[in-house]
């Protein structure tokens, strides 16, 4: 429906295909022409590597940082109230600051990622894991669980599901974010090539770019939906798509 409404609207004259809607046609021969040029694959591999590393960096520090703050009082005091004051700074805000401190670089795109998915991304496992039931945690001890064997065997495997969800969620921000951190001092990259094209007006490459930046999401979505049934196949929501 989208496609017919998109060819309806452009090819009949509707709307002006060289000003505001691009036709498909013409969006298809930007792909060809962009592949000719050698930009096509090397522009979303540059993309595809500064959201990973981005959103893998700020996993790594969210995750554990996350359960802290859910399972000790001292953590939770310390640490929730930066966290509350940091997320509401709108990342765009500190682009020139990034600037400044990390260059025009990759490491630059790394941070400007890193801060948009970090900071909601703690305080949804915090959430998470603070929504285990304690009945569990309480059965475990009662049984002699160490409190490793508490947070290994029981509260993190009854956590999982919601985190899977939250990793999967926050990787959608990477890539908004990632044109955030390429609108600015880039020479590469899919953020960089809507730029580019906007101030040529080239309509067709725009639409390429948002295109392949949708595909590569819906891929990731994908990636993570398989993930979470082969690494929590105990999940509510994975049992009640097998019934």
């Amino acid at each position: 429906m989208i496609l017919a409404a998109w060819c309806g609207l452009s090819y009949s004259g509707a709307v002006d295909n060289k000003i505001f809607l691009p036709t498909p046609g013409a969006v298809i021969q930007a792909f060809m022409d962009m592949q000719q040029e050698g930009i096509l694959i090397s522009y979303t591999a540059v993309s595809l590597y500064r959201v990973l590393v981005g959103w893998i960096l700020a996993v790594l520090v969210a995750v554990p940082m996350g359960m802290m703050i859910a399972t000790l009082k001292k953590a939770e005091a310390l640490l929730e109230p930066v966290i509350d004051f940091a997320r509401y700074l709108p990342v765009v805000a500190l682009v020139p600051l990034t600037l400044l401190y990390f260059g025009i670089g990759d490491i630059q795109k790394f941070v400007i990622i890193f801060l948009g998915t970090f900071f909601q991304l703690v305080l949804m496992v915090s959430d998470v894991v603070a929504n285990v039931s304690r009945n569990l945690l309480r059965a475990a001890a009662t049984l002699g669980a160490s409190q490793w064997q508490i947070y290994r065997l029981v509260l993190m495997p009854a956590a999982l599901p919601g985190i899977m969800d939250s990793l999967r969620i926050t990787i959608g921000w990477a890539w908004t974010y990632l044109v955030v951190a390429e609108l600015v001092a880039a020479n590469s990259g899919l953020g960089y090539l809507i730029l580019k094209s906007q101030r040529f007006l080239a309509l067709d490459r725009i639409f390429a770019g948002l295109i392949i930046i949708g595909l590569l999401g819906l891929a990731t979505d994908y990636f993570f939906k398989w993930l979470t049934r082969v690494m929590v196949p105990w999940s509510e929501k994975v049992g009640a798509r097998h019934e």
